[in-house]
């Protein structure tokens, strides 16, 4: 497997510095440095959502280029060419080549991570898309495209295992709070592009030459920031020693009844053939088709629907060239809203999960979803921007909280075990949407414009569509119920899997382990991953007053 070639590449050996048995807490350790390092992580892969800020530059990287000539390519010629620049379809398809290979990465080789630990999966995920961006700016300096697309795959690779590393670790620290765990590190995810988006614009700037934008060194400087950044995130888990609990914590029959909470575990290879999974799965699957679509079209959506509007202005005919640039600017403030509003959204769901139950969670997002998406296109008609807006940055905080709180189901259904195993599994969820919603959303706005619909009305049907998605998604979780006791694992498996997991007996000291102070690691930890979120939260903003 690639994951375990990495590792022998690195020289890294059962039993070394990465491997699980050596990353075991001790009793000075505090359990709330996990989430900083699953969120150093997850900031660092999380500008696979920022990836757009590459695409117009990409496009340019030939400043002589014939267009007449090369307009004319196909796309076999385009892969190879280093005499015309490449198209923007064309470049955007490394964001469908990260989200594709992330899931599927993160299927094949979740299973993998449970015996190897946090420690060596985050240390290879930091080699896979921090090398792997310093490989695509290589790849694009000799402008072939083919080569673009196949580092991408290695990116990928790094997306899968970075996004499922942290999730059966902050499980097992904090079976107190798994929603709100989980929603930390997963938060990141959503504010990676808050924080990499404006890095990549500086960097791009900085090293431009002649007009051409500096793609390459950008990209190069931003793997390496990444690498360190991943690798120190890495270094800083520690599982919990098997027989650890919570201070003072005990979980009631009461929470065990209202949440489904399961105190019993399900095989990774059970757990895909239960109706429970795919339930689940369509859940994930349909809550990400519907809120991916609208990302994919944000900007251009509220251009379409309020144009002139945003400016208190009659028609478009007569808008001046300043006009039109502060249309674009107020639709790139929407951009930011929802970069924030998707991270954001992540820990308040997930958080809320762990109060009313993740299964209620569901159904509240998705019954406030199906409200807001029909309420949308009323919005347009009536030339509300701000109602529309909002409405968007709430169904977007959703769009997160359904990913945050996910791997909390997943374990209160199918038990903690193998539980990032099965989120491994569950993620290709997400390939399937992140490929569906946008070209839905794309061809349906176009099925509209080829029919003669006006721009301002084009959006109507597509949104009433995405509504839809979401009531079957409810309709999902509905029947959603508590694993029948026949796909628990027996006694015999149970202990196999702890063996494996090296948790097969009681850990001496384990009442005493992780009982150590917050203390100067604690703030250093957090102000290392909570600077710079605030830094892009900052510019978020910034760009949102535009809006208003």
């Amino acid at each position: 497997m690639v994951a375990q070639d990495v590792t022998a590449s690195v020289g890294v050996a059962s039993g070394g510095l990465l491997s699980r048995e050596r990353s075991v807490a001790g009793p000075r350790f505090n359990r709330w440095l996990v989430p900083p390092a699953a969120l150093a992580i997850h900031l660092c892969i999380g500008m696979a959502y920022g990836f757009s800020v590459f695409w117009l530059p990409m496009t340019r990287l030939i400043p002589n280029a014939n267009s007449t000539a090369c307009a004319a390519q196909s796309l076999a010629a385009e892969l190879f060419t280093t005499t015309c620049n490449w198209s923007v379809p064309s470049v955007t398809v490394i964001f469908e080549i990260f989200i594709a290979v992330l899931g599927i990465s993160a299927a094949i080789w979740g299973g993998w991570l449970e015996h190897a630990g946090p420690r060596k999966a985050g240390m290879i995920s930091a080699l896979c898309w921090g090398g792997g961006l310093v490989l695509l700016g290589l790849a694009v300096s000799i402008h072939q495209l083919w080569l673009v697309y196949l580092v991408s795959v290695l990116c990928g690779i790094g997306q899968g295992l970075g996004y499922i590393t942290p999730v059966s670790t902050l499980i097992k620290w904090f079976p107190d709070r798994r929603g709100m765990a989980t929603g930390f590190a997963i938060m990141g995810y959503g504010g990676g592009a808050m924080i990499g988006a404006p890095l990549a614009v500086w960097l791009m700037s900085v090293f431009s030459n002649n007009g051409v934008p500096g793609v390459t060194p950008a990209l190069m400087a931003m793997g390496i920031i990444y690498f360190v950044y991943m690798a120190a995130g890495a270094m800083g888990f520690r599982v919990a020693p098997s027989g650890w609990q919570v201070s003072g914590w005990t979980p009631s029959a009461t929470d065990h009844g209202k949440t489904m909470i399961t105190r019993n575990h399900v095989h990774l290879v059970t757990s895909w053939k239960t109706p429970q999974f795919w339930l689940i799965w369509g859940v994930l699957c349909l809550n990400v088709t519907a809120g991916i679509g609208v990302i994919s079209m944000a900007s251009p959506m509220l251009q379409d629907v309020f144009g002139p509007k945003l400016l208190g202005v009659g028609t478009t005919a007569a808008l001046t060239a300043a006009q039109r640039g502060a249309i674009i600017a107020a639709a790139a403030g929407l951009v930011g809203l929802i970069s924030l509003f998707n991270a954001v959204g992540r820990i308040f769901w997930a958080s809320l999960s762990d109060k009313i139950g993740r299964k209620n969670m569901y159904y509240s997002i998705f019954i406030i979803g199906i409200v807001l998406y029909c309420l949308l296109p009323t919005w347009g008609h009536l030339g509300l921007p701000t109602l529309f807006v909002l409405s968007i940055c709430i169904i977007l905080s959703m769009y997160g909280g359904g990913f945050s709180t996910v791997p909390a189901y997943l374990a209160d259904i199918f038990g903690t075990q193998m539980v990032g195993a099965i989120h491994g599994r569950l993620i290709t969820a997400w390939s399937v949407a992140g490929v569906v919603g946008p070209a839905l959303i794309a061809s349906l706005r176009q099925f509209e414009i080829d029919h003669g619909v006006a721009h301002n009305l084009i959006y109507d049907v597509t949104l009433y569509v995405m509504a839809f998605l979401l009531f079957c998604g409810l309709v999902c979780n509905f029947f959603v119920k508590p694993v029948h006791q026949k796909h628990w694992m027996n006694d015999q498996e149970l202990a196999r899997e702890r063996a494996l997991q090296h948790e097969d007996q009681k850990a001496a000291g384990a009442e005493m382990a992780a009982r150590g102070s917050f203390g100067v690691a604690g703030l250093l930890a957090w102000l290392a991953v909570g600077v710079p979120f605030c830094i892009g939260l900052f510019i978020a903003l910034e760009k949102a007053v535009a809006l208003f």
